[in-house]
């Protein structure tokens, strides 16, 4: 029967789980674990390689810069757990970061800057304006509210015609500022009428696939 590591090396890295063959930055570490703890949680395998193989634990000096990362770097703090375990006579440690209440997390990014970072599939990445938003609107009190006016008629509109749109392109569809522009976007994502999308060329909005054109907006 396969152990509890050789079932998670089963799944691949995806969202709530990565792979790491060892730690030697505690600022890097620091951007995964405020990303998962942001997002949705999830697992750190420390002594794995990308493609899977089991390489084992270096020296205790990883566990601790792991540590550094989460109480130093993270801000706030990202709490974790951690459990050891044996595979192939090696060791592989199991970090644990739960979804936090506590958010959002920032880390330093490569020039020292401090950014909020989210896990999208297997990767991480800055989070922007238009999702800040999102999360101070869902933890508000406060309902959304839409007006269906032209803005957001010609939104829907490009959408339904070009699939996807840019902040940059709806800044210039409207020539409003870019913090209304966030503002408008933010309030489409947590109605669930558009989605917000990562990808390696940038960020990109989409019609949610529950949303019906045809139906009476919320």
């Amino acid at each position: 029967m396969p152990s509890h590591i050789q079932k998670l090396v089963s799944e691949g890295e995806h969202q709530q789980l990565d792979f790491k063959f060892g730690v030697t930055d505690s600022k890097k570490i620091a951007r995964s674990l405020a990303a998962f703890a942001n997002t949705d949680g999830g697992r750190l395998l420390l002594g794995v390689k990308d493609n899977g193989a089991i390489a084992g634990v270096r020296s205790d000096e990883e566990f601790y810069m792991i540590e550094a990362g989460a109480s130093l770097y993270c801000r706030p703090e990202v709490h974790f757990e951690m459990k050891e375990w044996e595979e192939a006579g090696r060791t592989v440690l199991e970090i644990i970061i739960p979804k936090s209440e506590e958010g959002p997390h920032s880390a330093p990014d490569k020039e020292g800057k401090y950014r909020v970072y989210v896990r999208v599939n297997d990767q991480n990445f800055p989070a922007n304006g238009v999702l800040r938003k999102v999360w101070k609107k869902q933890a508000s009190a406060q309902g959304v509210y839409i007006e269906y006016g032209p803005v957001a008629r010609m939104l829907l509109a490009y959408l339904e015609v070009n699939e996807s749109i840019t902040i940059n392109i709806f800044r210039k569809l409207t020539n409003f500022s870019m913090p209304k522009c966030e503002h408008i976007l933010a309030d489409f994502i947590v109605l669930n009428i558009i989605r917000l999308n990562y990808s390696e060329s940038g960020v990109y909005y989409t019609l949610h696939p529950d949303f019906n054109p045809n139906s009476p907006m919320p």
